[in-house]
């Protein structure tokens, strides 16, 4: 992860920032190994770092969680430069959306952080979702455009779809206590969605 990317605009002593890279470092490990709803005592802990000094950094949950994000979703917002150029606007489409699912599906428990922190406006993963939710409906506008899709949903809508695609296909592997990876159920499961959007 980059850990630039993820750090806040404002200076930070040495030490100071120190401690928050551990922190960020540290919290995508245990979010990979426990998923989001990992202990943030146990994180700052491996960090090497007082509960104090973790919430002094990540006042919540959600602050953590953006920021071992950044790294993500700043990939995505370049493919959806990318894809925003493509010809094929219903392919760019599904390409775009299989990608969210993916975001999502990187630590169990993500698609509902997600969800939650979308209807949340005070929450910093929510604030860095809405980017991803402005790219979605560029993407599904030139797709209709091209008649490529038909269906009339909110770019909102189609977010959650795709964090709802991830959330099922992490399901197997919830029930077998499988370590959280990218799903081979997801193009499948995308491929129902978008049948129904055309």
């Amino acid at each position: 992860m980059s850990i630039e990317a993820a750090a806040p605009t404002r200076p930070m002593r040495a030490d100071a920032r120190r401690n928050y890279e551990a922190i960020v470092r540290v919290a995508g490990d245990a979010f990979a190994e426990h998923g989001t709803q990992a202990s943030l005592d146990d994180i700052a802990c491996r960090a090497g770092v007082g509960p104090g000094t973790l919430y002094r950094h990540f006042p919540n949950r959600d602050c953590l969680l953006e920021a071992a994000l950044v790294e993500s979703r700043l990939a995505l917002n370049e493919l959806a430069e990318q894809l925003l150029a493509d010809d094929d606007a219903g392919a760019a489409l599904d390409t775009w959306l299989l990608a969210l699912a993916r975001h999502a599906n990187t630590w169990d428990g993500l698609p509902d952080s997600i969800v939650q922190s979308i209807n949340n406006k005070q929450s910093p993963l929510g604030a860095s979702c809405s980017t991803l939710v402005d790219a979605t409906g560029r993407l599904f506008d030139r797709a209709r455009e091209q008649s490529a899709v038909t269906a009339d949903v909110s770019a909102r809508d189609l977010f959650v779809m795709a964090g709802s695609l991830a959330w099922a296909a992490s399901r197997p592997r919830r029930d077998t206590g499988a370590r959280a990876e990218a799903s081979d159920d997801l193009p499948r499961l995308l491929g129902l969605l978008m049948r129904g959007l055309r």
